[in-house]
Formats: C-alpha cells, structure tokens, sequence
C-alpha cells in the first residue's frame, strides 16, 4: 500500500501531468503499464495484450482521469489509492471492446497522446477508435516532470547509488586472472541482488579488447594479468528506482604508462564534465566539459557515445548529455557522468557516477573511488 506523503507526491505529479498536455494543446493522455503509468499512480503491472490504460484529462476538463482494466485484473489493484488520488476505476470483460469504452471516456478529443513505449497493438486500437483525431507521443508531456526529481525521489536514487558502491567495493573478490568475464557477472549479479536490489539488470565486464566495446555485456573469455577491466553494473531497488556505475579495473599488477596517462585523462575529463554540472548550463556544456578535455589529449576520436543519460525509474530517460542539446539544467535533475575512452582492439575504460543537479552545483551519488583500481 503507498504511503500518505506517497499518495500526496502522486497527486501533485497527476495534477501537473494535466496541466503539461494542456500547455501542449493535448486533450487526453493515454498510458499503459510501464514506467510513466507507474510514476503518477504506483501502478506496478505490466502491459499483456488485454488493455489497461489511464486516462488523464488535460486541465480544465471536467471529467476526471479513469483506469480502464481488464475485470479479472481489478482484484490486484486492491493496493492503488485509486480514490485518494480521484481515479475511477472502469473494467472490462472479455468479448467487449475496451478501445470504444476508452473513446467513451475521453469525450469527443481533438489531439490525444499515448505513452512512448505502449504496444503498437494498444496504438492502433485506440487510432481505430479515434480514426481522425491526430496522435503525438506523451513522452513530450511526462518529461516535464520526470526529469526534475523531487526529494523523495533523489532520497531513493541516492539508496541505490550506495547500494550499488557497496557492490563496487567488492570486485576484488571476484575480479581475478583465470577466471571468465561469465563467471565474474555471475558473482556480481548475485551481490547485486544481496544488497537490495531486485534484479541485476545489466553487468556489463569488458577485459582486455572488449573494453572498447562500450556496451559488451560479458563472453566466456578467460581474464589474463595484465587486462584492463571495464565493469558497469545497475539495477533496480524495490521502489523502481535504478542504480548505475561504471569502474575500471586493472588485474593483476600495476598497468603500463600508456594505460595510466591515457586513464589520467578519463579521470580528469570526467571531473571537469561534473565540475560543470549546476543551474543555468546546459546538457550540451557538460558533454563539452569532458569531449574537449579528452580531445585535447589526442584522444578525441576514440571517445564514441555521449557523455550522460537521465536515470530515474528508467536507467535510461530525460535529460540527455549530449552536444546539441541545448536542454537547461534545473535543480532535481539527475543524469549519468560517463566519458570513455575505447582503443579497439586493446582495451577501454570508463569513469560513471549519477549526479544531481543542487542549488548551486551537483552531488555525486557514487561516491567510491574513480582512481584506476588494481586488483
């Protein structure tokens, strides 16, 4: 059951979710099981060929927003402040068209919006059932709020960023010459999961060259002395919010020159990119602060992705650190740091803390050493 400050948190994120499509001349926003559904109303299920959708008026509509749900689904939402948060609940059984009663509900829009992930079945059923009316995507309208977290919501990705040190802490354990990247995800996954998290959901452990591959996953080969070590590991906490940290590692004795100046520069980019973060810069400065340091070294060319994502009950949403977007940072916003720098065929590496923009600059979230650790 959600709590009573939860319940008032999910009020006020309806509220402004209607007052947003209005702003953006939206009449109704349609959401399904997932992670926007989840963040106005606690919903936690998940999106089956039977529709379930939230309805949500624009401001100044007089009907008030409904969850449309399959009948035998009703008895699970027992737990939703559906009344608290002035939601009808309207069902449907098998055999009636859940789309027309959907149409019903929204009253004759002129422009609607549907959820960036809903399922294209979910899609074109309700386009059937508003076959001249315009569609755009909600994401437009759920970004306004979901990239500006609030307290409560930082207390929880700061929860996660712990948890997910605690993990870091350990790769010594684990991270040893013989052993295949496979067997050392496996271990990861297990600690993961120990320290409160729900789910590994991503491990990433890129030895020797595939390092450079910023997105590897894991492969049976056998780690040597001598590797450098990428190691990106997050998941999710029981609330939904997601950790997500990236370190590199050097395994078995002290790495060449060439390993420690180039990771010199990594690790002095990713604290410039930080040092920039506060109100009033952009998304597009912070990507500069860490691309131009990088690129001045001579290493440019090797540095592939953008430097950040949003991070929230997504690993990854809105804001996104990336040249040319010219988004404003505001205070709440949190988002990855994550230069790399990727020598194909040798190795890589990469420096990943979440931050949030405060008041007058940014906190770290991981809060472990961003040194090259040799294990």
């Amino acid at each position: 059951m959600t709590d009573a400050v939860a319940i008032e948190l999910l009020a006020d994120r309806l509220r402004r979710a209607g007052e947003h499509a209005a702003e953006q001349g939206t009449d109704v926003l349609f959401l399904t099981p997932g992670t926007d559904l989840r963040y106005l109303t606690g919903f936690e299920g998940s999106s089956h060929e039977r529709l379930t959708c939230l309805v949500v008026p624009a401001a100044g509509h007089r009907a008030p927003p409904a969850l449309v749900v399959p009948s035998l689904e009703a008895p699970g939402l027992a737990g939703l402040p559906l009344e608290a948060l002035g939601i009808d609940l309207v069902t449907w059984t098998d055999g009636e068209d859940p789309y027309l009663l959907v149409s019903d509900l929204a009253g004759g829009p002129t422009r609607v919006a549907v959820d960036d992930d809903m399922q294209a079945r979910h899609v074109l059923g309700l386009r059937n059932a508003f076959p001249d009316v315009p569609q755009s995507l909600g994401g437009a309208v759920l970004r306004e709020l979901r990239m500006r977290k609030d307290p409560a919501e930082v207390a929880r990705l700061r929860a996660a960023g712990e948890a997910i040190d605690r993990v870091h802490a350990r790769i010594g354990e684990w991270l040893k010459p013989g052993r295949t990247e496979a067997a050392v995800a496996a271990d990861i996954a297990e600690a993961i999961v120990a320290e409160g998290h729900t789910e590994a959901a991503f491990i990433i452990v890129g030895s020797g060259p595939n390092g450079a591959s910023p997105h590897h996953d894991v492969s049976d080969r056998v780690i040597e002395a001598g590797d450098v070590v990428v190691i990106d590991i997050g998941g999710p906490l029981p609330d939904g919010y997601n950790s997500d940290c990236t370190r590199t590692y050097a395994v078995g004795g002290e790495p060449g020159a060439d390993v420690r100046e180039t990771y010199s520069v990594l690790q002095e980019a990713q604290e410039r990119a930080v040092a920039a973060v506060r109100p009033g810069v952009t998304a597009a400065a912070i990507d500069r602060a860490a691309r131009e340091h990088i690129a001045a070294a001579g290493h440019g060319a090797h540095f592939i992705h953008r430097t950040g994502h949003g991070i929230g009950l997504d690993v990854h949403e809105e804001p996104y650190i990336v040249d040319g977007n010219d988004l404003v940072l505001e205070e709440g916003m949190a988002f990855s740091v994550e230069p790399g720098i990727y020598q194909a065929g040798r190795w890589g590496a990469r420096i990943e803390d979440i931050v949030v923009v405060t008041a007058d600059g940014a906190e770290r979230l991981n809060r472990n050493s961003r040194d090259l650790v040799v294990v």
